[in-house]
């Protein structure tokens, strides 16, 4: 009798762990997380972030549906506010779809362990035109992997991610780039599904790119590393959930004569249905 108390617990806890309103992943990294079959989540995204004169604010829609319990596809539509030095352009920025597979999944007493791959694809639906510019003018691709570990107080996660850009019309490429993340996180009060819940987060973000090319020709001023530390937060109570955090720099090694990265902000409300 015993026993099988213990069993139904863990199974309780594996199953708020894995359901919508306890599916965590971090702010600004990657985590191996996947909408449950037939689930839907509707999220609501804002983006604020510094580079030397320009200002980046960005309002965005996404929209992830799950295929099955380990594969999810979705797309999300930015609009985009951007001032550089004096110059304002607002408008679509450019819009992407993506899909995630969780290829592993290993469940133990108040545990849950996972890897999936993801795969992004940026289209070119912003305004080139305008300066400062809406969009790349090219469809880029990113591919990642990410790991998780999840407990009732404990969280781990880990990605890695690659960027390929593509070419524009003037020839020019962008530098490829790979994001490294290390996060941890912690609930301080362990709560049932129906209380509000709250989980802490630290993220170690790189950024690693390769310098553009014009034609073939290495571009100056191009490429390089920078390195943030993210504190961020995930607040859910049912089905929904206010996540946040900021972004901050601590090392940037930059190829030649480049504006560092300021802060980076982003905050979204998720719905799971």
């Amino acid at each position: 009798m015993r026993l099988n108390k213990i069993k139904l617990t863990s199974m309780v806890v594996l199953g708020i762990m894995s359901s919508s309103g306890y599916a965590h992943d971090p702010i600004f990294g990657q985590g191996p997380h996947v909408l449950f079959k037939d689930g839907v989540e509707v999220a609501t995204e804002f983006h604020s972030s510094t580079k030397g004169k320009q200002l980046e604010n960005e309002l965005g829609v996404e929209l992830t549906y799950g295929l099955t319990g380990d594969w999810a596809i979705g797309g999300d539509i930015p609009y985009a506010i951007i001032a550089d030095n004096g110059n304002l352009s607002t408008g679509p920025g450019d819009a992407a779809i993506f899909t995630k597979y969780r290829f592993w999944r290993r469940d133990s007493k108040g545990l849950q362990e996972s890897a999936s791959v993801s795969l992004k694809v940026i289209g070119q639906t912003g305004n080139t035109s305008l300066s400062p510019s809406l969009g790349t003018g090219t469809v880029d691709n990113i591919i990642g992997l990410a790991y998780g570990y999840e407990s009732r107080s404990w969280y781990r996660w880990a990605s890695i991610r690659h960027r390929q850009n593509g070419i524009n019309t003037a020839g020019l490429k962008r530098g490829s780039m790979t994001r490294v993340d290390f996060v941890i996180g912690h609930r301080p009060n362990l709560t049932s599904y129906t209380e509000p819940d709250m989980v802490y987060m630290l993220e170690l973000n790189g950024e690693l790119g390769e310098s553009a090319k014009q034609n073939g020709a290495t571009v100056a001023n191009t490429g390089g590393s920078e390195w943030f530390i993210s504190p961020g937060f995930m607040w859910t109570v049912k089905n929904f959930a206010v996540r946040g955090g900021v972004q901050l720099p601590v090392s940037s090694q930059l190829n030649g004569n480049q504006d560092k990265s300021g802060y980076r902000a982003k905050l979204s409300f998720e719905w799971h249905l």
